[in-house]
């Protein structure tokens, strides 16, 4: 897990003062790993919240305490707190305004505590910046260690009908993308786009796709056929490190033969995955957005090829 800087940020920018709660060490059986985190704030009612601790009771009692809490504090999730994992959970408790946040910008690596640095944090920290060896999130001698999340992958997601919103929601609060989303116009959007997410109307889409990244991953899903043709010809052309496209065998099987007419070489077009999504979990859009954010979340690193055929079975 990481520290999630941009998160951090937009919830100070938009509530002022926010509290920061992270699992810094565990022992025996427990809800969430080290470095899962949340984010607390105050409202009229009580408190508002971002990000999840796990436990059900341990996350309510901390969320409850943050905002008049700092530092670590152990929890025994049997004794204390009546749940069944049997396990012990230390969680950092820290609280964050404006001038907090800025004093972490541009660090990789984030370390505190009390007291004189320990030797270890000394080293954990030479170590990443001599070697570019990023430490996992822990507690070493009172002091907890966090990488920072980098930028995610670039994701483009070309369509904003049924199943591109589905994607969004999905996608848009995980750490691992950087979404962008392009439609024809901006009345094609809804009227809340997720925080993080890139949102361009474009009356002309296919003449964004130069502006992508060559490794960004490219999910096509436009109301139209012809569209999502003239993507997947733009997308060859340009280079991708995943290309899928919403469709049946038949689309695809036309696709293809088009492909070819237009220059494309077929080791070439192969590298597109269609149809997307997992037959097994239906047609409804958000079944379709979670088997593909299934199969993207599951996908190597630095992977281009295209996903097994054997997760990529369904139509639409």
């Amino acid at each position: 897990m990481v520290l999630d800087l941009r998160a951090l940020r937009h919830a100070v920018e938009a509530q002022g003062r926010v509290a920061r709660v992270v699992i810094a060490d565990v022992q025996g059986s427990t809800p969430r790993e080290v470095g899962a985190s949340m984010l607390v704030w105050p409202t009229d009612g009580g408190f508002g919240q971002s990000g999840t601790i796990g436990g059900g009771a341990l996350e309510f009692e901390a969320a409850k305490a943050a905002l008049a809490r700092t530092g670590l504090s152990r929890h025994p999730l049997g004794p204390q707190l009546g749940q069944c994992c049997g396990g012990a959970v230390t969680l950092l408790t820290e609280h964050y305004d404006v001038e907090a946040v800025a004093a972490l910008e541009g660090r990789d690596v984030i370390a505190r505590g009390t007291g004189e640095m320990p030797l270890a944090v000394a080293r954990l920290l030479d170590r990443a910046r001599a070697r570019g060896e990023v430490p996992v999130a822990q507690l070493v001698q009172g002091w907890m260690v966090e990488p920072v999340a980098r930028p995610g992958r670039p994701l483009w997601i070309w369509g904003a009908g049924h199943v591109g919103r589905a994607l969004v929601d999905v996608l848009a609060p995980l750490p691992d993308f950087a979404l962008t989303w392009i439609d024809t116009a901006s009345d094609r959007f809804p009227t809340a786009i997720p925080e993080g997410v890139e949102a361009i109307p474009a009356a002309e889409p296919a003449a964004l796709m130069p502006r992508a990244p060559a490794d960004a991953a490219h999910l096509i899903l436009t109301y139209s056929h012809a569209l999502d043709l003239e993507l997947c010809h733009t997308a060859l052309s340009h280079g991708f490190g995943f290309c899928g496209v919403i469709g049946s065998d038949t689309k695809w099987a036309r696709f293809r033969s088009r492909l070819a007419a237009l220059g494309h070489a077929p080791g070439e077009v192969e590298r597109i995955t269609c149809p997307i999504g997992r037959k097994e979990l239906g047609k409804h859009p958000q079944a379709i957005a979670i088997g593909v954010a299934a199969q993207l979340i599951t996908m190597k690193t630095g992977d281009t090829g295209a996903w097994p055929k054997r997760f990529s079975e369904s139509g639409a």
